[in-house]
């Protein structure tokens, strides 16, 4: 059993101090998980009538804590040693400091996780958090419409056997302080302004678009269903027929590629009114969602699974849906599929790239001239071999000015062409060179 830590909490049984633990987490960068029915030795007790527990627990966090932490924990029932745990995920809020309701914004109240122990916070640095306090937040963004109906997604919940009643708006903090809808209301209506696009090009750059295909102005759950289903399609399957067996691949890790999707959508910046976009090349998918990492979090923090949910309204509906699974699980999945190389941070985005198992437009396509399909990939490689051949100090920047596509194209071929065993990188990225291996 892992021992307590700054991410890690064991408790014998529900305490009155559970609300104290889960504020600790929740202005804590990292968040953290509570375990239930372990004692402070690490031995499994277990507990009793955890499906009675885990509703206590939830009730206790709806009400007790402010800002609202909804969509920022999840509450589990697992078994080990044969006995009944309750494990609580809790997500770093992006709204701190966060607080008793009883105690209101003071040190009584505002509580941070210290090692193993659960602290009080500062008045400063109270003080400090609170001007820094994200106001652009959707849930706080009064819609620009109020006519809105939500039959789509109250049918998404009765297929998951669960109802909205009359309250469900404002149980699912659809509406603003001032009891309007907000922004996130606007974005699971019926009718909305709000389109994701899904493009493809017959070229590794941006020039040559053959498709552009639109799912929105609906609920976001049933536009995010349709991406998901579109690149489904996309998603082709090959075999590679060996001397033992048949092997099927396909293009990218379907695990992976719906994490993405999934991550791209909950987690963008709707406050720009700006959807993620998906775009798909001969030889990879880029998924790209707007919005730069919280202040506070790293590259480091991101890739070891802390869970910021920029949008945690998005994300609890999401989890009612079994859209999402655990909180802070989507980029460990990707990761086990694809290397951190994978994502590119920009000053207003995140951008995931696949490379392709093999080349996305097979030669029963139809959608692309044949000669394009089949070619595209190797004409590229052969005149960036051209190239290092001549040049091999050459930059990113300088190839993809020689040969006339971005330089996140050349990137990715690059990519491809260390992981084939074309090239090899010589000394450091700013002053070493590449040595061709192959020609090809």
């Amino acid at each position: 059993m892992i021992p307590e830590s700054n991410r890690i909490e064991y408790k014998q049984q529900l305490t009155d101090g559970l609300e104290k633990e889960v504020i600790a987490f929740l202005n804590y960068n990292g968040g953290g998980v509570i375990y239930i029915g372990i004692n402070a030795n690490n031995i499994i007790v277990g507990v009793d009538d955890s499906d009675l527990l885990q509703l206590k627990i939830k009730d206790r966090l709806k009400h007790n804590i402010q800002p609202s932490c909804l969509g920022l924990f999840e509450v589990i029932s697992e078994s080990l040693e044969g006995k009944d745990i309750i494990k609580i995920n809790i997500a770093s809020g992006s709204e701190k400091p966060y607080y008793l309701r009883k105690q209101g914004m003071t040190e009584r109240g505002c509580f941070l996780r210290i090692g193993s122990s659960s602290e009080q916070m500062p008045i400063a640095m109270i003080e400090d958090l609170f001007s820094k306090r994200t106001r652009n937040s959707i849930g706080k963004i009064v819609s620009n419409r109020q006519d809105l109906t939500f039959a789509q997604l109250k049918i998404y919940y009765e297929a998951e056997k669960l109802e909205l009643n009359k309250n469900f708006a404002s149980n699912l903090e659809l509406l603003s302080k001032t009891g309007e809808y907000n922004y996130v209301a606007y974005l699971m209506a019926d009718e909305n302004s709000n389109s994701i696009k899904v493009a493809k090009y017959s070229s590794t750059d941006r020039v040559d678009l053959i498709e552009t295909k639109e799912y929105g102005y609906c609920s976001l759950v049933k536009a995010t269903k349709a991406v998901l289903d579109k690149i489904e399609i996309e998603n082709r399957t090959f075999s590679k027929i060996t001397s033992k067996e048949r092997i099927d691949t396909r293009l990218w890790d379907s695990v992976a590629l719906k994490e993405a999707i999934i991550n791209a959508i909950i987690h963008n910046d709707y406050s720009r009114e700006i959807p993620p976009k998906f775009e798909i090349f001969p030889d990879r998918i880029e998924i790209t969602s707007y919005g730069r990492l919280f202040e506070g979090m790293n590259e480091e923090d991101f890739f070891g699974g802390l869970s910021l949910p920029r949008n945690k309204e998005i994300m609890r509906i999401y989890r009612d849906l079994n859209l999402v699974e655990q909180l802070g699980s989507g980029v460990p999945r990707i990761l086990k599929s694809y290397p951190k190389s994978s994502f590119i941070f920009g000053n207003s985005y995140i951008r995931m790239v696949f490379v392709a198992n093999e080349p996305v437009y097979g030669i029963n396509t139809d959608d692309v001239p044949q000669n394009t399909t089949q070619n595209t990939t190797q004409n590229t490689t052969q005149k960036i071999v051209e190239l290092l051949l001549n040049s091999p100090n050459l930059t990113r920047k300088q190839i993809a000015k020689q040969i006339g596509i971005s330089e996140n194209g050349v990137k990715y071929q690059l990519n491809k062409m260390k992981n084939d065993g074309v090239i090899e990188r010589k000394g450091s990225d700013r002053s070493g060179y590449w040595e061709i291996l192959t020609k090809k």
